[in-house]
């Protein structure tokens, strides 16, 4: 037999149509004010101007409207003084707030604040008002790691190491270019929350009603402006049903989360006493509990591993949308605590990857010291194309040198010029300046390249987009 809750029917927006209470493992498992309680503020922002739309439509009069207002800041005040009475009916941040708008002003007049509108377009409106504050933070972290990575990249410029493919030392590379290779990463990023994210959650639901729309003749364009929103949904059924803007910001996150990992793991590797190319501060590391010589790098650890719980996150919440009949449907209820664990997690992360790069102290001769001369058997190849051979013959002609390096147990400038010469009659005393470490990384002038003109370029590309 159902345990029932006390008789709270009449103190729920819903609480007409019912005879007896929920019970009361139901009140709990549908109860979400835990969680949407973060909207509180937003969903005072929409009732006051949603207010001022019922006064525009003649349904609240010039004193009912003043009294709304006065009570809902009252509202704000108690919830931003932390001394917002929550109570066992409040089943959500919306409940809650009429509730005690109406108990500060009384019901006949709090309970016009409802006319016309649903939880379902309230909802989606109050969560796209705090997305796009969120957005806003968001993008300021992310400014301020792209600003250490830039600086950096900038003070270390002269600073040569080994660039990596399939993890095998390959070519070299200023540590700025991949520093840059980040960056841009991210600078692509931030394009994308400001934009595409952004302009995804910029437009309002309110005044969609429950599905079908408002019928009282509510102005949305103007009660729009007033919330500052850039755009009105077009139809009410996809305005209470879509979480699209949600997917969006939660693919986002994930995607950032996905190159901050990429980022960790580098670093994690050339952090290792095998590699030796950085030192994390104390301030990110942590040590072993059992090992006293161990310092560990838990903070790009943890930022890799939390990449793979924003991903989950993304997935769950496509796998919870896909079999949804429209409109709205209660498993909706399950895209707050997605979203706002997966924006607090990918905040945190990129503060931490900001601390990280902050601090992070490079040893530039570590990374010399990883050059070897067999990673310029392509700048060989080079050298011949350069005289006039085909580069498929020079890439051969190369490759035979670095087979007679490995038979002599020599390096590749260790060969002497008769027996280049004995291999390519190309081959001129000239040759000398191929083993030049700073002499391969300048020869890549294009965009792009990890020469010092094409780093400016990108980190000038960058600072732009920081800046626009």
């Amino acid at each position: 037999m159902a345990n029932q809750a006390p008789d709270q029917a009449s103190m729920k927006l819903w609480g007409g149509r019912f005879s007896q209470g929920m019970d009361t493992l139901m009140e709990k498992f549908n109860n979400s004010l835990k969680i949407d309680q973060k909207l509180w503020k937003a969903d005072l922002k929409g009732s006051m101007a949603y207010a001022k739309s019922l006064n525009q439509a003649g349904l609240l009069t010039k004193s009912e409207l003043e009294m709304i207002l006065s009570g809902l800041d009252k509202v704000h005040r108690e919830w931003n003084d932390q001394t917002f009475a929550i109570k066992a009916s409040d089943e959500d941040i919306h409940t809650a707030n009429e509730r005690r708008l109406s108990e500060i002003i009384g019901s006949e007049v709090g309970g016009k604040l409802h006319t016309g509108r649903s939880r379902n377009d309230q909802s989606t409106t109050d969560v796209r008002l705090w997305l796009k504050e969120e957005i806003g933070v968001m993008k300021s972290f992310l400014i301020d790691f792209l600003k250490e990575l830039v600086q950096r990249a900038e003070k270390d410029m002269e600073f040569l190491m080994p660039g990596y493919t399939h993890l095998q030392r390959a070519q070299p590379i200023r540590w700025s270019h991949w520093l840059m290779s980040h960056a841009c990463d991210f600078s692509t990023d931030l394009t994308k929350l400001t934009n595409d994210v952004f302009r995804s959650v910029d437009i309002m639901t309110l005044g969609s009603g429950a599905l079908a729309g408002n019928p009282f003749a509510i102005n949305r364009e103007l009660l729009a402006k007033e919330l500052g929103f850039g755009a009105v949904s077009t139809n009410s059924l996809s305005a209470t049903s879509s979480r699209d803007f949600i997917a969006d910001m939660l693919f986002w996150c994930a995607q950032v989360g996905m190159h901050l990992s990429r980022f960790a793991e580098d670093l994690i590797i050339y952090s290792t006493k095998e590699f030796s190319f950085v030192r994390l501060s104390d301030a990110y590391s942590t040590g072993s509990s059992i090992m006293p010589q161990k310092k560990n790098p838990d903070s790009l650890e943890l930022i890799r591993g939390k990449s793979g719980t924003l991903i989950g996150k993304l997935t769950g919440f496509l796998v919870t949308l896909k079999g949804l009949p429209s409109t709205y449907n209660k498993d909706m209820q399950e895209d707050k605590e997605v979203l706002f664990s997966a924006c607090e997690t990918v905040s945190d992360m990129i503060r931490i990857a900001t601390g990280v790069i902050s601090t992070l102290t490079v040893d530039p001769v570590a990374m010399s010291q990883a050059l070897s001369f067999d990673m310029l058997a392509t700048d060989l190849a080079y050298y011949l194309v350069r005289k006039g051979m085909p580069f498929r013959a020079a890439h051969e002609i190369s490759g035979k040198v670095v087979s007679k390096s490995e038979t002599k147990g020599c390096k590749l400038n260790e060969i002497s010029l008769h027996e280049l010469q004995e291999i390519s009659p190309l081959f001129e005393e000239d040759i000398m300046k191929v083993w030049d470490y700073y002499n391969s990384v300048e020869q890549y002038q294009a965009t792009g390249g990890t020469s010092v003109t094409s780093i400016v370029h990108q980190i000038d590309v960058v600072k732009k987009i920081m800046n626009s």
